[in-house]
């Protein structure tokens, strides 16, 4: 069994940073790639940037410059630092991460989510 568990939201005003942290934990081989998501009220979750085990990125455009994914791979560890944020970034962010078990078997996992909020 695997685990992802996010922390760092919160509540802030337009402008300021916040970091999010997801680990894994549990029965893992390999972690693949990882990455962050985000819902916001009455609309789909979207991809926000993702991270390789050989640390290539990639990130929607609207977070371009203002969000960073970084990984510790000994740690098991993604994180997702965002700085000047925006009200439009308010959200729940989930972690995601495409592991290799013991067993060999590949499949994605989700963390439960945490609730980014950007006052204007």
């Amino acid at each position: 069994q695997v685990q992802l568990v996010e922390s760092g939201g919160g509540l802030v005003q337009a402008g300021e940073s916040l970091r999010l942290s997801c680990v894994a934990s549990g029965n893992i081989f390999r972690i693949n790639s990882m990455g962050w998501y985000r819902q916001a009220p009455g609309k789909e979750r979207e991809l926000v940037a993702t991270i390789t085990s050989g640390g290539s990125t990639k990130y929607i455009d609207s977070v371009k410059g203002r969000f960073t994914i970084s990984r510790e791979n000994a740690k098991n560890t993604v994180y997702l630092q965002m700085n000047s944020l925006k009200p439009e970034d308010t959200a729940v962010y989930y972690c995601n991460a495409i592991i290799t078990t013991p067993g060999y078997f590949i499949r994605d996992y989700w963390g439960q989510g945490t609730q980014v909020t950007v006052s204007s």
